[in-house]
C-alpha cells in the first residue's frame, strides 16, 4: 500500500514485483502455440494430412491474415471497457479459441479419410483461420497491457527479462518435450536408421496437443492474476474513462507522425524474422540431423547451451536498458550477435559431412567425442544466440514507450492499435519464414517436400541451411541496427515524456480538460 501511495504522489505508475513477473507469462502462453502451430503445422499438413507444399504456403497466407486482423482487434481493444477491464476479456477469449481450434486441427482433421481430400484442405484452412483469430486476441494484450502495468523507466526494462522467462516456460517447454516425444514415434529400420519420422505420424500430435493446451492455460491464468489490479480505467492514459475515442480514419495519420514506431516496426520485424528462421524446426532438423548426422544427440544439447548463454545477456541487457535506455541495449547486443555469427557462418561453410573432425559431435546418443570444431561452434553460436535471444523480445516493451510517446505527442491513449500495428509488420515479415524455408529447400536442394531427419545429405541442403541459419538472420540484424540509428526514444527522452504525461494526468484529475492540459504541457514530434 505504501508503494502504491508513493507512486501516486510522484506521478509514476509502478508495478509490484509479482505483477511484473506474472503478466509477461501471457507471452509464454501464446508462445506455446507459436511452437505447437507455427513450428509444426507445415510438417503436420505435409506429412500427416498429405497436403504437400500447400501446407507451407498456407502458413504464410494465414500469417498474413493474422497480421491483417491485428489492427482490427487492436482498435476493438481500445474501445473495450468491461467489468473485468480492457485486456482480460481478450486473454480469456483468445485462450479458449486457440484451445478448441488446435484440438480440431491436430486431433480431428487426421480422421478425415483420404478419399475426402477436399475436406482435409477445407478443414485445414478454416480451423487454422479460427486459431489465428484467437492467437491475435491474446497476443495483442502482451504489447498493449504493458502501458497500464508500469511506466517507470527503471521497471519497464524488467519486462524484457520476465517476458523472456515466460517465453521460455512456454516455448522452451514445448521445444524440449516435442522432440523427445517425437523419438518415441520414429519408425526405424533394422540398421537403426529412421524410416518414418515421428513428425509424420498423427499419434504425435494427439499427445502434444493436450500438453500444449494445459501449459498455455496455466500461464494465461497466472498472467490474468498479474494484470488484474492494473486493468482499471484510472490507469488508461491521461484521463482514464475521459479519454476521447479515436476514429478509424485517424490511425493512419497517427502512425504517419509517430516516427519512433515506424523505426521500431523495422527493428522488431528484423528480430522476429531472425528468430523465426534460425529456430525453425525444419532448418534445425536439416542442420543437426542431415548436415551433422545426428539430430538426437545435437538438438537438445545445443538448445540448452543457447539458453545457458542467454542468461548473462539477459542480465546485461536489463542493466544497459536501465542506465542508457532500451535503444542502447538493443543495438549493443544485436551487434554482438551479428559479429558472433560471422564465426558461425565460417564454421558451417567449412563443415564436411565426410570428415568427423569438421562436424558437431557430442559423446552420447551415438555421437562421437567433442572436437575442436564443436568447441568453436559452441563459443560463436552461444555468444550469438545468447545475445540475439536476449534482444528478440526487447521491441515488445519498446512498443509501450512508443504508445506513451503517442500520448505525449497527441494526447491519445491507443495501446491496442499501437501494439497491433507493430505486430502487423512483425507478422507480415515473419510470415515469410515458413514459405521461405520451403522455397529455399526447393531452390537449393530440389526438395518438393520439407526434409526430415530421414532425408539424405546433399550439397544443396548445406547451402540452404547456411542461408537460413546464418545469412538471413545477419541481414535482419543489419536492418535492425539501421532502423535504431534514427530512433529518438532514448532513456533520457522517455523520462522527460513520462514527466510531461504525469503532469497532464494530474491536471486533468484536478478539473482541466484534455485540450487545456495539452496546451499547458505541450509535446513535440520526434
Amino acid at each position: 500500500m505504501a508503494k502504491e501511495q508513493k507512486s501516486a504522489s510522484d506521478g509514476v505508475n509502478r508495478a509490484k514485483l509479482y505483477q511484473l513477473a506474472l503478466f509477461p507469462l501471457n507471452n509464454g502462453a501464446t508462445n506455446v502455440y507459436f511452437v505447437l502451430i507455427l513450428s509444426y503445422v507445415a510438417q503436420f499438413g505435409s506429412s500427416v494430412l498429405m497436403l504437400g507444399m500447400f501446407a507451407s504456403i498456407m502458413v504464410t497466407v494465414m500469417r498474413v491474415f493474422d497480421a491483417i486482423t491485428d489492427p482490427i482487434i487492436g482498435a476493438l481493444m481500445d474501445r473495450t471497457s468491461t467489468k473485468i477491464g480492457k485486456f482480460r476479456p481478450f486473454m480469456i477469449i483468445g485462450s479458449a479459441i486457440m484451445a478448441v481450434s488446435v484440438i480440431l486441427l491436430y486431433v480431428c482433421t487426421p480422421l478425415i479419410p483420404e478419399s475426402m481430400m477436399w475436406l482435409r484442405y477445407v478443414a485445414f484452412i478454416v480451423v487454422y483461420a479460427i486459431w489465428v483469430i484467437g492467437y491475435t486476441f491474446q497476443t495483442s494484450v502482451t504489447r498493449a497491457g504493458q502501458t497500464v502495468l508500469t511506466n517507470d523507466p527503471n521497471q519497464r526494462p524488467l519486462f524484457t527479462i520476465f517476458n523472456t522467462v515466460g517465453s521460455m516456460l512456454g516455448m522452451g517447454v514445448m521445444q524440449f518435450l516435442i522432440p523427445m516425444i517425437k523419438n518415441q514415434y520414429n519408425i526405424l529400420g533394422e540398421d537403426g536408421a529412421v524410416l518414418v519420422s515421428g513428425y509424420a505420424r498423427p499419434e504425435l500430435y494427439r499427445i502434444i496437443t493436450p500438453i500444449g493446451i494445459a501449459v498455455s492455460v496455466l500461464l494465461t491464468i497466472l498472467a490474468i492474476i498479474g494484470i488484474a489490479e492494473k486493468d482499471r480505467p484510472e490507469f488508461y492514459g491521461l484521463g482514464g474513462g475521459k479519454q476521447e475515442k479515436v476514429k478509424m480514419s485517424e490511425y493512419v495519420e497517427i502512425i504517419k507522425h509517430n516516427k519512433p514506431m515506424q523505426r521500431l516496426m523495422v527493428a522488431g520485424a528484423g528480430c522476429k524474422l531472425a528468430l523465426a528462421i534460425a529456430t525453425n524446426t525444419t532448418v534445425l532438423l536439416a542442420l543437426y540431423g542431415i548436415m551433422m548426422g545426428n539430430y538426437d544427440s545435437l538438438y537438445l544439447p545445443m538448445m540448452i547451451m543457447g539458453y545457458v548463454f542467454a542468461v548473462p545477456f539477459f542480465l546485461l541487457s536489463v542493466r544497459t536498458s536501465q542506465k542508457l535506455g532500451q535503444k542502447a541495449s538493443l543495438t549493443r547486443y544485436v551487434s554482438v550477435a551479428l559479429i558472433s555469427y560471422v564465426g558461425v557462418l565460417a564454421l558451417l561453410i567449412l563443415s564436411n559431412v565426410n570428415n568427423p573432425s569438421m562436424m558437431l559431435s557430442f559423446p552420447f546418443n551415438g555421437g562421437g567425442s567433442i572436437n575442436l570444431y564443436t568447441v568453436l561452434f559452441i563459443i560463436f553460436f552461444g555468444l550469438g544466440y545468447g545475445a540475439y535471444y536476449a534482444t528478440a523480445d526487447m521491441p515488445i516493451p519498446m512498443v509501450a514507450d512508443c504508445s506513451d510517446y503517442e500520448t505525449y505527442r497527441s494526447g491519445k491513449y491507443i495501446p491496442g492499435i499501437m501494439g497491433t500495428l507493430f505486430s502487423l509488420v512483425d507478422k507480415l515479415v515473419s510470415s515469410l519464414a515458413q514459405t521461405l524455408v520451403a522455397f529455399l529447400f526447393l531452390i537449393f536442394a530440389g526438395l518438393s517436400d520439407l526434409p526430415t531427419d530421414a532425408t539424405p545429405f546433399t550439397p544443396g541442403i548445406k547451402v540452404a541451411v547456411i542461408v537460413m541459419f546464418c545469412v538471413i538472420p545477419m541481414l535482419a540484424w543489419i536492418a535492425t541496427l539501421w532502423a535504431m540509428k534514427g530512433y529518438k526514444l532514448t532513456g533520457a527522452k522517455m523520462k522527460e515524456i513520462q514527466q510531461v504525461n504525469s503532469e497532464r494526468k494530474q491536471g486533468i484529475a484536478s478539473g482541466m480538460t484534455l485540450d487545456e492540459a495539452m496546451k499547458q504541457w505541450p509535446g513535440e514530434d520526434l
